[in-house]
């Protein structure tokens, strides 16, 4: 079974667990990792109006795709788990949520004017990663924004269980730089940058990175 085969199963397996455990843990309870999405989602509706359309890339339950919602934009909530899509749906109903893969979206080429990847390219391999940030570039249009969190700067943890339940899962910490070279290279301007340092609550710093496409 491949890694992205393990990360698909792992998450069906605790999806209901995970939700719960994470309700009200949201960017409502962050005010500086808010405060940097609300940028992102004010430099899509400066450029392309009140709800334009914005991918979530591995969107989980959906809390921060209804975030995105609040903030003006028309999301849509695409994750690799068919069952938190399910979640995702009873949670947010009013909001669309689709089953698919960063690796391969469903979107047309240069179709969205934004795309948000928050704590979902920890799932994907070193050797995918540019796979993926290319996909990103190739749905976004020319001017699109993109925006991606992700723990960085620290050792892969694994997990045999979550919640009480087995599960084979793998949290991979990418190296800032070697995100923004891959995001450089497909196209996507990297102008903003942020690093937060752990705190009792986290396992590893976070990245925040804010890139725009150029052609």
């Amino acid at each position: 079974m491949t890694q992205i085969e393990r990360t698909r199963a792992g998450y069906d397996a605790i999806a209901a667990e995970y939700a719960e455990h994470f309700a009200g843990d949201d960017l409502s309870r962050r005010p500086i990792d808010r405060a940097f999405v609300a940028a992102f989602a004010e430099l899509v509706v400066a450029d392309s109006g009140p709800g334009a359309r914005v991918v979530d890339v591995g969107s989980g339950p959906g809390d921060q795709t209804a975030f995105l919602q609040a903030a003006g934009l028309e999301p849509t909530g695409i994750d690799l788990s068919a069952r938190m899509v399910e979640v995702a749906r009873e949670r947010h109903p009013q909001i669309e949520f689709e089953v698919g893969s960063m690796l391969a979206l469903p979107q047309p080429d240069g179709s969205l004017p934004a795309l948000s990847a928050m704590w979902s390219i920890i799932h994907v391999p070193d050797e995918l990663l540019p796979t993926a940030i290319g996909e990103f570039a190739r749905v976004l249009a020319p001017g699109g924004h993109a925006l991606l969190i992700f723990q960085t700067d620290a050792e892969t943890r694994h997990f045999d269980e979550v919640f009480g339940i087995p599960v084979d899962l793998d949290y991979l910490r990418h190296p800032v730089e070697r995100v923004v070279g891959l995001l450089e290279a497909a196209g996507l301007r990297v102008h903003t940058r942020m690093r937060r340092e752990p705190d009792d609550t986290m396992t590893a710093p976070h990245a925040f990175l804010l890139a725009r496409k150029t052609r």
